[in-house]
């Protein structure tokens, strides 16, 4: 990966107090594909042993962005944003989750990125998709 791209994961993405508060690791990174985990906390749940479901958003966010992140080749390029977001809930979040995320199209200033949250049993809890501004000066 290159080490613009890494940076920015680590750094804007994973370094980000929302992401540092959820506990958001990495898993795997590759260009264009991420894998995070998230465990299962109390404190971010809705109901007693139910993770909320603006924090499974905000997992499928940090990880299309952290792929669009992923992808970043050109010094030129100086930040991001994630411009639309859509998820759909399947099943409730009761365990650690993994969201998994793929770059499906990327263009110089774009991204669009498939994500898929399973929990540790491998049950689908959610997928999105993450449509990602690329800045550059």
């Amino acid at each position: 990966m290159n080490p613009l791209a890494q940076q920015w994961i680590d750094e804007a993405v994973l370094g980000s107090p929302v992401a540092q508060s959820l506990g958001v690791r990495l898993m795997t990174a590759k260009p264009d594909e991420i894998i995070l985990a998230m465990k299962f906390d109390a404190h971010l749940s809705t109901t007693p042993g139910v993770i909320h479901g603006g924090v499974v958003a905000t997992l499928i966010d940090i990880a299309g962005a952290a792929a669009s992140a992923s992808g970043v080749t050109a010094q030129t390029a100086t930040g991001g944003a994630t411009s639309q977001l859509a998820v759909h809930y399947l099943a409730p979040a009761v365990d650690e989750l993994t969201a998994e995320a793929t770059v499906v199209n990327r263009t110089r200033s774009s991204t669009l990125t498939h994500v898929r949250v399973v929990d540790d049993n491998g049950s689908l809890i959610a997928t999105g998709e993450v449509t990602s501004r690329i800045f550059h000066r």
